[in-house]
């Protein structure tokens, strides 16, 4: 589990990693010890289930394979965005009117937990709740963009989404959008520096936390036993949180996800970005495969974007993806990129999080680029169920998503095929 996966992809040229608060290093596990639970995986799923599952009184060992916050929750664009990566009508269709309701409103839960966690904990993490834009890039957009606003107000009783006409859009962000979708509720941050807040706010609840410990097996014959190169650790639960770097240990949930490579540079300070985004939202677009970006605290563009299916990183990550920022911004056409790097997110074939539990064994992952906030959410879900309370769990496990066809050695072949398409598709919607 957690092994080199992320190899390649440079975090050690993350903007992130540039300017990452100062953090303790954690020793890696040696011998045997006994928990009430393990949890594999030092990211944002697995660190909140060890705070809640800890504040509930349980005896609490995280392993992490490699540095805390090294995977996604240390990677990603940094976007809070209320919700799931399917609207409030694309929900009511999948599961009704009630169930789709109670589905988007646990998941918008998820900015509240997050917020009172940043406050609680004094995490400094350059938190800016200045709104997400989703711009429209056909004229197919516009109607559903009116569609879900109304839905999310009529049906989910959310009121922070409006749709800004083109000109709107253009005083949000300097990018011709031919509309957008605004959501009030949603912002940005340093995701680094949340993540190794929370891991202190972790610890400081008495969670025993290892780095540099992978996890290598994962017996339950006689109780559950989590075993890493040089110990392992007893438990009577576990929660498997190694989202795309979670190989081996349980097929069952490996064939729900595919992980694919993500990219994001971040330019040198800009003079103008506040003529970039006037209103330093959060921002994404309408492709399938998204364009995402915004403002550092420190006046950079930071923007993710491109079409790669598979982990294999590009030999020049800068390279890969200026023509995306520069498409978007041509007025930074030729600007400094200071930092790029990569990480792998993991989808599913319904885009919605794969949450459940196999016996003891807990898990939540497959956030498909909604687990910035998310994967809070879905960690306090684990700790609760473990502790018997189990309604919002099952809840969030009613959108368990389909294995992905062709099991192990097809579902990438199929996956590529699939998003090439979907790639094809939005060329010709422009």
């Amino acid at each position: 589990m957690m092994g080199g996966f992320n190899s390649g992809l440079d975090i050690e040229k993350s903007y992130y990693l540039a300017t990452a608060n100062p953090a303790p290093s954690y020793p890696p596990l040696e011998g045997e010890v006994d928990a009430d639970l393990v949890v594999v995986g030092g990211g944002c799923t697995g660190l909140s289930a060890a705070l809640h599952a800890a504040e509930r009184g349980l005896k609490v060992v995280l392993l992490e394979g490699g540095k805390i916050g090294w995977g996604a929750s240390g990677r990603n664009g940094g976007q809070i965005i209320p919700g799931l990566r399917k609207g409030a009508a694309e929900l009511v269709k999948s599961f009704g009117r009630e169930q789709g309701r109670a589905l988007f409103n646990l998941a918008v839960e998820a900015r509240g937990l997050v917020l009172g966690l940043i406050e609680r904990h004094a995490i400094d993490c350059d938190l800016r709740l200045t709104g997400q834009v989703v711009g429209a890039i056909a004229p197919s957009d516009m109607p559903a963009f009116e569609a879900e606003a109304e839905c999310r107000a009529s049906v989910m009783d959310y009121h922070d989404t409006e749709v800004l006409s083109a000109a709107q859009a253009r005083a949000a962000v300097d990018t011709p959008y031919l509309g957008a979708l605004f959501n009030k509720g949603a912002g940005h941050m340093h995701t680094l520096n949340y993540t190794l807040g929370l891991a202190r706010a972790t610890a400081a609840a008495g969670v025993t936390i290892h780095e540099n410990s992978i996890a290598v097996s994962l017996d339950r014959s006689n109780g559950i036993r989590v075993g890493t190169a040089k110990g392992a650790v007893r438990a009577r639960h576990a929660v498997l949180a190694g989202d795309a770097l979670l190989t081996g240990l349980e097929p069952r949930v490996n064939s729900r996800i595919m992980p694919i490579g993500n990219y994001i540079v971040a330019t040198e300070p800009l003079a103008d970005a506040s003529a970039i985004i006037p209103s330093n939202a959060a921002v994404c677009d309408t492709r399938f495969v998204v364009n995402y970006y915004r403002l550092s605290a420190d006046g950079r563009l930071l923007f993710g974007g491109g079409e790669r299916y598979t982990p294999t990183p590009p030999a020049d990550i800068p390279a890969f993806v200026r023509p995306h920022v520069e498409q978007t911004f041509p007025q930074l056409k030729g600007r400094r990129i200071d930092y790029a790097w990569g990480g792998l997110v993991s989808v599913t074939t319904s885009r919605l999080p794969h949450v459940g539990r196999i016996g003891e064994v807990y898990f939540a992952h497959g956030y498909s680029g909604k687990g910035v906030i998310l994967s809070t959410l879905s960690g306090k879900l684990l700790a609760e169920a473990i502790s018997g309370e189990t309604a919002r769990f099952d809840l969030f496990s009613t959108m368990s998503p389909l294995p992905f066809p062709g099991g192990a050695a097809l579902r990438g072949p199929l996956y590529v095929l699939g998003m090439l398409w979907y790639a094809m598709r939005d060329r010709l919607r422009q």
